[in-house]
């Protein structure tokens, strides 16, 4: 799906955003335990790079990752020996291990539709253990996106410089389809300027959406606040 190489520069650009990982990664932890006192497992679903996986690692006795994309789970596998990694898509994945936790950060957006949305919440509830934690890290509201909105974001080392240009549309005819251009200027002093682009699809869900999801798929389930989640988390509880 992605080139090792553009999946480097992602990582890379990931982590130099201003988002903290690893006090995310505890927030989860606590949620999780709060509601689900002894939970000792973990699967990250749309993991990536192991972003979170890398903190979490700590926090859990097992923790596992998911993936479409076998580029970035080799990158994974290379920033977090011994961690089991699985390729597969959120809405029709199987493993055959149950989970006391499964979180989704960030990914849930990248989903096409409502009817997508429900199929994957019901596939991850699918994976957690009786009682059992989901986590989901929702995007925007189709209230809060603005169009046209122009991102830039430049991260200098002492022999790389990166620039990641951004511009977000609403599709046409839909007002909670969301295309994104993404174009990568990465620079080293050997290599040159080199050049990446991509054009990435997102939703727009709202909270309805969100609440009817988790309550087909059996879950009692609330928006909270949190001091490193700007969005918020949508935490949900297996009830059988």
């Amino acid at each position: 799906m992605y080139e090792l190489d553009y999946v480097e520069v992602y990582d890379l650009l990931m982590r130099s955003r201003g988002k903290d990982y690893k006090n995310q990664a505890a927030e989860v932890g606590r949620l999780v335990r709060e509601r689900k006192p002894g939970a000792s497992s973990l699967l990250d679903a749309a993991c990536g790079t192991g972003l979170h996986l890398r903190f979490l690692v700590d926090l859990f006795e097992r923790v596992e990752g998911l993936d479409l994309s076998g580029d970035m789970l080799t990158f994974a596998r290379n920033m977090i020996p011994g961690v089991q990694f699985h390729t597969g898509n959120i809405c029709d994945f199987e493993i055959r291990a149950r989970f006391d936790a499964v979180i989704c950060m960030f990914a849930i957006s990248h989903l096409r539709s409502d009817q997508e949305l429900q199929t994957a919440v019901n596939r991850l509830v699918h994976h957690l253990t009786p009682r059992g934690i989901l986590l989901i890290e929702p995007w925007f509201r189709p209230a809060e996106f603005i169009p046209g909105y122009l991102a830039s974001d430049v991260i200098r080392r002492k022999d790389r410089v990166i620039h990641r240009l951004s511009h977000s549309a609403l599709e046409r005819d839909c007002d909670n389809r969301v295309k994104m251009t993404v174009h990568y200027a990465d620079a080293t002093p050997d290599g040159g300027i080199r050049h990446i682009a991509e054009t990435v699809r997102m939703s727009l869900f709202t909270d309805a959406q969100y609440r009817d999801a988790f309550a087909a798929a059996g879950c009692a389930a609330e928006l909270v606040d949190l001091e490193h989640f700007p969005r918020s988390v949508w935490i949900a509880q297996r009830l059988h």
